[in-house]
């Protein structure tokens, strides 16, 4: 009986402090339940940050909005109508009209070879002798600050000018002209002849685009860690194996976004063409981005030169899908 009674009052001082609770929800404990601490609220301060950094990006996405985005939404709808400026009303709808007429005109279809053989004759030795000149530039010699900004100043020029200055040297009385009296050689129209024209502005326009390339590839240069140059050295690899197997490797990334950039603005070409050569002799020199000034801004055919610049965009998208599909890693 004793054990019995023990048991019951022990049982029923456990209930006591175990029973249930006041709700009858589920056991409760003996030790008094310390009030929970409410964690501090962040979400005003959040809202705050998120409205603080709107009002930061509302300029630049109104700026993309209205002078990027609309102008070329207004182009794609521009290329399929017939509209010029001077006409009164609304552009007249004529479907694929443009983009077919296109394909049947002799003077695009020349404008499209004449850019792609000017990116592709300007580009690759842009590429290489810009990355000759940065791994000059990336040795520790005497002068080499004033060496690599010697080697900038023509990009910090404005392109308007520097084929202004080459127009001069290009003339009948000019410098290349003067060189070749020296030498007891016939001057040559170098501007003046379609078979040299085209070349004539490709040599300006690499000599422009050195000094870009070479500050990035030199930039991509210093980024390759020393000791693996060292590791190469200890190994026994030459001066080509180290570049093939250590330079090429840790350059690629600054590499594809030189070519990438490099196809995009000379696809682009205008200013160099308008200034040299004004799309002559022949037409040997008329790129699309300059055939679409004449038709739009001389011919006043605005549907017709917007259906020209997505042919273009599709154009200069090909070959930098092409330069960015050749750069990725294997």
């Amino acid at each position: 009986m004793i054990a019995i009674s023990d048991a019951i009052s022990s049982s029923t001082g456990r209930a006591a402090t175990e029973g249930p609770d006041a709700a009858g929800t589920g056991p409760r404990t003996g030790l008094a339940r310390s009030p929970r601490r409410r964690e501090p609220s962040h979400r005003p301060l959040r809202r705050s940050m998120s409205r603080a950094g709107m009002l930061f990006v509302a300029p630049a996405a109104v700026y993309v909005l209205v002078f990027q985005i609309v102008p070329v939404l207004y182009g794609l709808v521009l290329s399929f109508t017939e509209y010029t400026p001077l006409q009164r009303g609304a552009p007249t709808f004529v479907g694929l009209s443009n983009y077919g007429a296109l394909i049947a005109d002799g003077a695009f279809r020349n404008a499209l070879w004449v850019t792609a053989r000017y990116t592709l004759q300007v580009l690759p030795p842009t590429v290489v002798i810009a990355l000759v000149l940065a791994m000059l530039a990336n040795r520790p010699f005497r002068g080499v600050g004033l060496f690599r900004s010697a080697l900038y100043v023509p990009h910090i020029v404005s392109l308007t000018a520097v084929s202004m200055i080459w127009l001069w040297m290009y003339s009948q009385n000019g410098l290349f002209n003067d060189v070749l009296e020296v030498l007891n050689l016939s001057p040559q129209k170098w501007l003046n002849d379609p078979e040299t024209a085209l070349n004539g502005v490709s040599v300006m326009r690499i000599w422009k685009a050195l000094g870009s390339n070479m500050v990035l590839l030199l930039a991509g240069l210093q980024t390759i860690p020393r000791h693996l140059y060292e590791a190469a050295s200890i190994d026994g690899a030459g001066l080509w194996h180290r570049f093939r197997h250590v330079t090429l490797p840790g350059l690629r990334p600054m590499l594809v976004y030189v070519v990438a950039t490099d196809i995009i603005y000379l696809s682009q070409s205008f200013a160099e063409i308008f200034v040299l050569t004004s799309g002559g002799p022949m037409s040997s020199t008329t790129t699309v981005n300059y055939l679409i000034y004449t038709e739009a801004f001389e011919y006043s055919s605005m549907g017709s030169a917007s259906a020209m610049a997505f042919v273009l965009f599709a154009f200069i998208a090909g070959l930098t899908l092409i330069a960015l599909r050749g750069g990725r890693e294997r």
